[in-house]
C-alpha cells in the first residue's frame, strides 16, 4: 500500500499510475475527436483537421486532470489561471510535433487507421513522457 506524504500528497507511485491512466483517457478522447473527423469529413485536409481537433481535445482534458490531481495547482484567478493555460500549452509544442509527426508518418506509409492511431499513440507516449518534465520544472512548478 502507497504511503501519504506529509503534506497529504500521494507518493510517486500513485502519482506515475494516475498520470499513465491520465495520458490513456486523453489519448482516447484524441484518438475519439480525430474518428469523428474522419467520419464527417471527405476532403483531402481532414487528417490536419482531425490532428487539430484530437489535439485540442486532449490538451484541455489532460490539463484539467494534471493540473488537479498530478502537480495540486489550485490557482482561481482567471489571469493566473490563463497564464498557466498558456505556459501548459506551450510545453506541449515540441511534444505535439513528436505525436503529429509519428502519426503522420504512419498514415503516410500504411494509409490505414489503425496504423495511423498505433503512430499517435506511440507519438503521445514519448511526447507525454517529456511532456511531465517540462511541465513540473516550468509551468506548475517544482512539486515532486
Amino acid at each position: 500500500m502507497n504511503r501519504e506524504r506529509a503534506d497529504n500528497q500521494p507518493g510517486i507511485a500513485t502519482l506515475t499510475l494516475r498520470y499513465v491512466l491520465f495520458a490513456i483517457l486523453a489519448t482516447l478522447a484524441n484518438l475519439g475527436a480525430q474518428r469523428l473527423v474522419f467520419a464527417i469529413v471527405e476532403h483531402g485536409s481532414r487528417l490536419v483537421l482531425a490532428l487539430i481537433a484530437g489535439t485540442g481535445t486532449g490538451l484541455v482534458l489532460k490539463y484539467a486532470l494534471d493540473k488537479r490531481w498530478i502537480f495540486y495547482d489550485r490557482r482561481r484567478a482567471l489571469a493566473d489561471e490563463t497564464r498557466v493555460f498558456m505556459l501548459y500549452t506551450l510545453t506541449g509544442v515540441g511534444t505535439t510535433l513528436i505525436f503529429w509527426g509519428s502519426e503522420t508518418l504512419f498514415w503516410l506509409i500504411w494509409q490505414s487507421r489503425p496504423m495511423r492511431e498505433t503512430g499517435a499513440v506511440l507519438g503521445l507516449a514519448v511526447g507525454y513522457a517529456i511532456k511531465y518534465n517540462l511541465d513540473r520544472r516550468y509551468v506548475f512548478g517544482r512539486r515532486r
